[in-house]
């Protein structure tokens, strides 16, 4: 029996687009919040408070570079039920 093994041209094209490890819809989105966020405080602080942010989002898809959308869709399509509080669960649309 043969093991499976990782194509690396499989595996390249079937990642997203990342930029410096996080997903590029983040960093793009990162940019904009803190960009505004500058130009209102007007305070180096967002600028590393940002870029904080892009690391924190780089060592959470370091193992699953789609983990926000998988995140996104899970939010989209499980939404919370009302007696969550009760159960402390959730379930699925049907």
């Amino acid at each position: 029996m043969h093991g499976l093994r990782n194509d690396p041209l499989f595996v390249a094209m079937t990642r997203p687009t990342l930029l410096a490890g996080a997903p590029y819809g983040f960093v793009v989105g990162n940019a904009i919040f803190m960009l505004e966020l500058f130009l209102i405080f007007r305070s180096p602080w967002v600028v590393l408070a940002g870029i904080a942010a892009h690391v924190g989002c780089w060592i959470a898809c370091l193992r699953e570079p789609r983990l926000l959308d998988l995140w996104t869709v899970r939010i989209r399509r499980c939404p919370r039920v009302k007696n969550y509080r009760v159960w402390r669960c959730n379930s699925y649309r049907a």
